[in-house]
């Protein structure tokens, strides 16, 4: 069923995330004259397909014909007091404002809005590029079950989509999911390189961490089972990988590391907020 909105919706920043977005909605069949970017210097990649779709792209939108039905900022925060209070002036009463940027909080957009705005704050992460992301959202009061609905559905053209009613919950879903990658890809450095040590050629243990880390994901993607289970079930009595559980599981290892680890991101994270 192709994606339809109710308006048109501008996309400020079509960079990694916002591009992500763009290319999951186009290809959702979402209406391209629908469609308004700001973003003076999209990437190659994004630049070909506002081509190839015909999507009217600006440097800077200063007038539209009528407000959009979503204004959805996909800018760097560091950017964003800069980009985002022309913006505001060119929604209307039904807009809804939808933030996928990190570190931005519901009142930094409404203090730039007149009263009673919808704006709804969200949290994806990288891998939205592959359509694998998973995406956290939280509203504002003004946010109706259309506006709603309609978020759902643009997020979910790059992956999962969760909910949350208290904001100050985006700070260690910054910290699980927004960083997660990071993490996974830093295993994935640490495996291979244990590899080497233990007298792999770096090739092949680049090679062999690479497909075990993605082949595990893709495992626990298809599974309905556990994470805990799916390990269990690798895991033979006395074996190869009992041994080095017995070291991961130990009271100095990956779970209390980890769990610092997502400590000092969720405390970053409302560091950058505030």
């Amino acid at each position: 069923m192709a994606l339809v909105l109710n308006g048109d919706l501008v996309l400020a920043g079509a960079g990694n995330m916002g591009g992500a977005l763009l290319a999951g909605w186009l290809e959702r069949g979402l209406a391209p004259g629908h469609i308004l970017v700001q973003d003076p210097a999209p990437p190659p990649r994004i630049a070909e397909l506002l081509r190839r779709h015909g999507v009217r792209v600006e440097a800077q939108l200063s007038a539209l014909e009528r407000p959009p039905a979503v204004l959805l900022m996909a800018v760097k925060p560091q950017v964003m007091e800069d980009v985002f209070p022309p913006l505001a002036k060119l929604i209307g009463p039904e807009t809804v404002v939808l933030s996928v940027a990190a570190g931005r909080t519901i009142h930094s957009f409404e203090r730039h809005l007149p009263p009673h705005t919808a704006v709804v704050r969200s949290i994806p992460n990288t891998p939205a590029a592959v359509a694998r992301g998973i995406t956290v959202a939280t509203a504002n009061a003004h946010v109706s079950a259309a506006h709603r609905a309609t978020c759902q559905e643009l997020l979910s053209a790059v992956g999962e989509v969760a909910w949350v009613d208290d904001e100050a919950l985006i700070d260690p879903i910054t910290a699980v999911s927004g960083s997660g990658p990071a993490y996974v890809f830093y295993l994935t450095e640490c495996l291979a390189q244990a590899g080497v040590q233990a007298g792999l050629a770096p090739d092949l243990a680049q090679k062999l961490a690479r497909w075990t880390v993605a082949g595990a994901g893709e495992l626990l993607h298809r599974s309905d089972q556990s994470a805990e289970i799916l390990r269990k079930n690798v895991t033979s009595p006395n074996g190869t990988t009992f041994a080095a559980l017995q070291v991961l599981m130990s009271e100095k290892g990956l779970q209390p590391l980890l769990t610092d680890a997502v400590l000092a991101a969720a405390r970053r994270s409302k560091e950058l907020a505030s």
